[in-house]
């Protein structure tokens, strides 16, 4: 059996889920997860935040229900309305990144999310993903270089498939894949203890 994960980088409710996620992947290190990115703000979505008139009450929901909290950074940054999220080159900075350490891709998607909702710094920037890796101690050349190079987009393309054909539709979602099936684990909001008990019943009915 393993999880998928398919989140987006700019989804606020992702950002929200990654301290249960992150208590998961600790208490289960055996588990193995793939990281799939989605496509929230791709396309004709990709517009600046001030048209998103949802996203000052959406973050204070996830505050009240998660206890993530948003930073000064990123408050300063979507201040004036003309911040552009783009999703399609957080999907090809998440692939330049899980390419460098494939086994810490949760951790690393952790980072990501993180640097636009705590520091404020757009995920559409090289020097984002040079500032991570190198905090993590990964080559951080070798991350900008796969970030600017053709197979992020090719990545990012086939992580979008990936979610299409999972039937993803809100991120995030956590599904666990066994003999053929996926079971969703988890959908916007879960606590790991939550996905713990949902994890155990389909791993008894899988024995059974």
């Amino acid at each position: 059996m393993k999880l998928v994960y398919v989140f987006d980088a700019y989804c606020g409710w992702s950002y929200g889920f990654s301290p249960a996620l992150s208590r998961l992947v600790a208490r289960h290190p055996a588990l193995q997860v793939e990281v799939v990115s989605g496509g929230l703000f791709a396309g004709p979505r990709r517009v600046p935040v001030g048209e998103l008139g949802y996203v000052q009450g959406a973050n204070a929901r996830i505050t009240e229900l998660t206890g993530v909290r948003f930073g000064d950074g990123y408050l300063r940054t979507i201040a004036d309305g003309t911040f552009v999220m783009d999703s399609e080159a957080a999907a090809r900075g998440m692939a330049a990144l899980r390419e460098a350490a494939p086994h810490r891709a949760v951790e690393l998607a952790v980072a990501l999310q993180r640097a636009f909702f705590v520091q404020g710094h757009s995920l559409s920037l090289p020097g984002t993903y040079r500032t991570i890796a190198e905090a993590r101690g990964l080559d951080a050349d070798a991350v900008v270089d796969t970030f600017r190079s053709p197979a992020s987009q090719i990545a990012a393309e086939a992580d979008f498939r990936r979610a299409a054909g999972l039937a993803v539709e809100a991120y995030p979602t956590l599904l666990a894949l066994d003999a053929g099936r996926a079971v969703q684990l988890a959908r916007g909001h879960a606590t790991a203890e939550e996905i713990e008990q949902r994890l155990s019943t389909v791993a008894t009915t899988t024995r059974s």
